[in-house]
């Protein structure tokens, strides 16, 4: 019993201990969980915050609704959250870490794949269309607006009719691996950006890049 109330209370205690909710941000990577799903295009959500991680020295954890792990860069408390509640009901941990950690809507950025975008170009903007992404279609569902900053890597469109499934939930050709080290390291860049420079001033550097 004493175990399951230091839970709970553990649970509702927040990650983030600054108390200016400006300086608080949460970076949001999407994907789906499960070893069968790791190296595929539609995690690169997952992928670029493991890059993000390696090269901040921060460690995931298990928490509500997915994976967690905190930092700080130039004075600002970021908060990563890989959701567990696979890619199709993304909107229920981002609503719930949101919530938990008051953090404003404008300091949220969701990273996820774009089949409209050729392989490895960056595009970030402050809202849109689902553009027929379930994860995104999700989170406006659940948030009720789609103006949220999202940040979008492109993934290429390289299949036939009717395979787009397979093609997103395939593996990453060799051609594109040899080349995924230098987009991730461009990627981590966008994020630092945002949390220190701001949303327009991203854009502007890294749309296209």
């Amino acid at each position: 019993m004493f175990q399951f109330i230091k839970a709970l209370f553990s649970n509702s205690k927040q990650l983030l201990p600054e108390t200016d909710t400006m300086k608080k941000f949460l970076i949001v990577g999407l994907g789906n969980i499960g070893m069968e799903y790791e190296e595929t295009r539609h995690n690169i959500g997952f992928k670029i915050l493991d890059f993000l991680a390696d090269e901040e020295a921060f460690v995931f954890e298990g928490a509500k609704l997915g994976s967690v792990a905190t930092f700080k860069y130039k004075g600002k408390s970021i908060l990563c959250l890989k959701p567990s509640t696979y890619m199709n009901l993304s909107g229920k941990a981002v609503r719930y870490w949101i919530e938990k950690e008051k953090i404003p809507l404008e300091n949220v950025l969701v990273i996820t794949d774009d089949i409209n975008l050729p392989f490895g170009t960056l595009r970030v903007k402050t809202k849109g269309s689902d553009g027929g992404h379930n994860g995104l279609k999700d989170i406006q569902n659940t948030l009720q607006t789609s103006k949220y900053n999202r940040f979008r890597f492109g993934v290429g469109s390289e299949f036939s009719k009717g395979k787009q499934v397979d093609y997103v939930l395939g593996k990453w050709s060799d051609d594109e691996v040899q080349k995924l080290k230098e987009r991730l390291q461009k990627s981590t860049h966008v994020i630092r950006s945002f949390v220190f420079s701001g949303i327009k001033n991203t854009m502007n550097q890294f749309n296209g890049t």
